[in-house]
């Protein structure tokens, strides 16, 4: 069988990878589901057909992706863009101007245990973007909640630098974490 044939039954909480005949087995799959006396839910059971097409699965997509320094292609999980999203909308929840009552050190606490929870999690694949996303959001949010805490009227830039973010308030930034992290030999 070809590189391209390859054939992934995604259904509701697992995936089944298989060269061919797909359709039995998401067949056998039915029966095996309804022997246990469960449902599956239809709406998140496809067949995809890899490289082609992407899916979603724990939090990460899977599908085909280009090397930036060779061009080459290869397939692996990258994180979705509903994690990022779900990160950020966190992030933005830890920020509100109801905990303002918080000292600046207890929210970085709490802000940087969810990155570094997040990031250890997320670090399968091609995660530069989403790091990069999650950074391009944190430190204007911060830097907006410290605003809003200490009552300055404008954006708050020299006062809350990016180096007193990070150097002297200790908030971890995602991005320099992709250095150490193992990459794939394509």
């Amino acid at each position: 069988m070809r590189y391209g044939a390859k054939i992934v039954v995604y259904a509701d909480d697992f995936v089944i990878c298989c060269r061919d005949h797909a359709e039995q087995a998401m067949g056998e799959m039915r029966r095996l589901i309804t022997q246990l006396k469960l449902t599956i839910n239809e709406g998140k059971t496809h067949i995809r057909e890899l490289p082609r097409e992407r899916f979603d699965f724990l939090g990460y997509m899977f599908g085909r992706y280009y090397s930036a320094k060779s061009g080459r292609v290869y397939l692996c999980p990258q994180p979705s863009k509903r994690s990022v999203q779900r990160m950020i909308g966190k992030i933005r929840e830890a920020t509100e101007r109801n905990v303002l009552w918080l000292s600046a050190e207890e929210l970085i606490k709490q802000v940087n245990s969810m990155l570094i929870g997040w990031a250890n999690y997320y670090s399968l694949g091609p995660v530069h973007k989403a790091y990069r996303t999650i950074d391009h959001y944190t430190a204007p949010r911060l830097r907006r909640w410290l605003c809003n805490k200490h009552k300055v009227r404008n954006t708050g830039a020299r006062r809350f630098s990016y180096e007193y973010l990070y150097d002297t308030l200790g908030l971890v930034q995602l991005q320099p974490r992709t250095h150490s992290l193992p990459s794939a030999k394509v």
